[in-house]
């Protein structure tokens, strides 16, 4: 069975971990150090309320002077307006530090997966990754809250509770702790068995959401085969399990919450009858016997709190491996030490020297393929699927690294220059284009305010664009719905031909047929593009469609991970080899087709 690390569970406490998350609150020491002073003070002035009801049984109420009683009362008073101040305050501070640590932590995993290797993102999938910031992080924000000084909070409230019980009178206070012991059993029992519990609704639900992720994704095929009806059912079937499993905890919670208040209130009831013992022997007053029973309730409310916060507690650590684990990811893609910067202008030759390289380094993708692609050269790549056309693309706005020999870009090792600094010299039009929520003249431009609104409009009108933009409601500030979804196949196209051509890069690479699956007017629109884009500039085109390159200088044709053919469209007919094979096939598809 597949685990995933959605179904990681930890332990209720990793001092590794929380040492690895105080660097993230460290900087807002200061905010934490007053929460821990607010919560030691409001644990103090909670003491008070006990003690002055002791003090007026005892005092004005045993002698009958009523007006003893008024000062009392107002301390009283004064005392829980202090009590609620205290609380107010510390929840308020921690709340505010807690937002700033889970914003530096979204920003640093944020930050961290943008600097990934494409080999990252084909090992994660999108959706465990958006749990990583959304979820995980939400985890974490409940443990600083509620785990951390809220923990500390409770533990210093019944140390200053017993503290207070000895003080006043050590012979109550034995009989006050008769029934502890029994509360600890109770929470270990209770923590091991929601332990298990917990694990299992986590399978579950990480299950559900896989399965939710995969249908939704996938609902085009379910529909076309008819499957509705077998996915429902099986949806139902995974949702009664985890319903199940939510029945255990909630019925477990439903035991043990019932079970600390009735050994609460027999706690008080031991100490009533025993108390009242110590009093009738004149070892304790009627006033400290009931100053005892609020003691004795503000000694049990910090151990159900610390069996509440017990789940808290296991989910933010099992999030914090999660997340961690990420960051602990290496980029894959590093920038040299000692970086090499490109010669100004670059020209933009190009020349792959005995490449090797494979996803997986024991299958080689690309098997020492060698080629020189001068300046202002316009090259298409051919072959059949799985011959490594992509990979060269990849490999040359450095997406991947290669396991042996060596890509330069005007003499220059692409691994010695900074990513950022060969990228911008690089540009690619896919053959999926990726479209922002936003205007068309921010999808354009991608938010670089150097790129002048000017220059914006020309692009489009070079790339074709306009011819579609011109005609929309608000032209270059209509707002672009998520991944374009209120755009054609072919306007996303001709907006991705715009962005290359506002970025203006000295090479070029169009991926894997960027001009596929539209219509042929479209398509008309784009070849026109893709001549504008590739004049005057060096450029790699990949291609399935031969009919669509006739106008490159030159063709190179992999095999298989291997150049086998290189020339222009006339010169590999001629060889009547690869190339040939492959056009004769095409062509007479398409005699067939018509």
């Amino acid at each position: 069975m597949t685990v995933y690390d959605d179904e990681i569970l930890g332990k209720a406490y990793d001092g590794r971990l929380v040492r690895r998350l105080m660097t993230f609150v460290w900087p807002y020491k200061w905010q934490l150090f007053l929460s821990i002073g607010l919560m030691v003070g409001s644990a103090l002035v909670e003491l008070v309320p006990p003690y002055l009801l002791r003090t007026a049984i005892d005092g004005p109420i045993a002698s009958k002077h009523i007006d003893g009683i008024v000062p009392i009362f107002l301390i009283y008073i004064i005392t829980l307006v202090a009590a609620f101040g205290f609380r107010y305050a510390q929840n308020y501070t921690m709340q505010v530090m807690s937002q700033k640590v889970i914003i530096d932590i979204r920003m640093v995993i944020f930050s961290h997966i943008q600097r990934m290797s494409l080999g990252f993102f084909d090992r994660n999938p999108v959706g465990r990754l958006l749990t990583r910031i959304t979820n995980d992080v939400d985890a974490l924000n409940e443990f600083i809250t509620q785990g951390t000084v809220a923990l500390l909070g409770d533990l210093v409230r019944l140390i200053f509770v017993i503290g207070m019980m000895l003080i006043l009178s050590w012979r109550l206070a034995l009989v006050s702790f008769i029934m502890f012991p029994v509360v600890i059993i109770s929470t270990i029992i209770f923590q091991k068995i929601m332990r298990a519990t917990y694990r299992e609704m986590r399978q579950r639900l990480a299950r559900i959401n896989a399965y939710l992720n995969e249908q939704i994704t996938g609902v085009l095929v379910t529909q076309l085969f008819g499957r509705e009806p077998r996915s429902k059912e099986y949806f139902a079937e995974m949702s009664a399990k985890y319903l199940e499993s939510q029945f255990k905890s909630n019925t477990t919670f439903a035991v043990f919450f019932p079970a600390i208040n009735l050994i609460s209130v027999t706690a008080t009831a031991v100490l009533l009858l025993l108390g009242s013992q110590l009093v009738f022997a004149e070892y304790a007053t009627i006033g400290l016997l009931v100053a005892f029973t609020l003691y004795n309730e503000q000694a049990f409310g910090p151990i159900r709190q610390l069996a509440e916060r017990y789940n808290t507690l296991q989910s933010a650590m099992a999030s914090s491996e999660r997340i961690f684990g990420v960051l602990d990811t290496p980029e894959g893609i590093l920038d040299p030490e000692h970086p090499v910067a490109l010669p100004a202008p670059v020209r933009g030759e190009i020349v792959f020297d005995k490449v090797i390289f494979g996803y997986n380094p024991d299958e080689p993708v690309l098997k020492g393929v060698s080629f020189t692609i001068p300046a202002g050269q316009s090259v298409a790549v051919v072959g059949a699927t799985g011959a490594g056309k992509t990979s060269l693309v990849s490999l040359m706005a450095r997406f991947y690294d290669i396991q042996s020999g060596g890509i330069l870009l005007d003499g220059i090792d692409i691994r010695t220059v900074p990513q950022h600094e060969l990228r911008r010299h690089v540009g690619a039009v896919p053959q999926d284009p990726t479209c922002f929520s936003g205007t068309i003249l921010q999808n354009i431009r991608l938010h670089d305010e150097t790129i002048t609104d000017e220059r914006v409009k020309w692009a489009a009108e070079i790339s074709g664009a306009s011819t579609f933009i011109d005609h929309l409601p608000d032209t270059y500030q209509y707002e672009v719905r998520e991944r374009g979804s209120n755009l054609s196949v072919g306007q996303r196209q001709l907006l991705a031909f715009a962005r290359a051509m506002a970025f203006n890069p000295d090479v070029l690479l169009i991926l894997d047929e960027a001009t596929s699956s539209v219509d042929t007017e479209t398509e008309v629109v784009m070849q026109k593009a893709v001549q504008r884009l590739l004049k005057g500039r060096t450029s790699i085109v990949i291609a399935h469609r031969l009919s669509t390159i006739r106008n490159v200088d030159r063709i190179l044709v992999l095999h298989r991970g291997e150049l086998v053919e290189d020339g222009s469209h006339e010169e590999l007919l001629a060889l009547n080899g690869f190339y040939a094979r492959l056009y004769r096939l095409q062509y007479a598809e398409q005699l067939g087709g018509s």
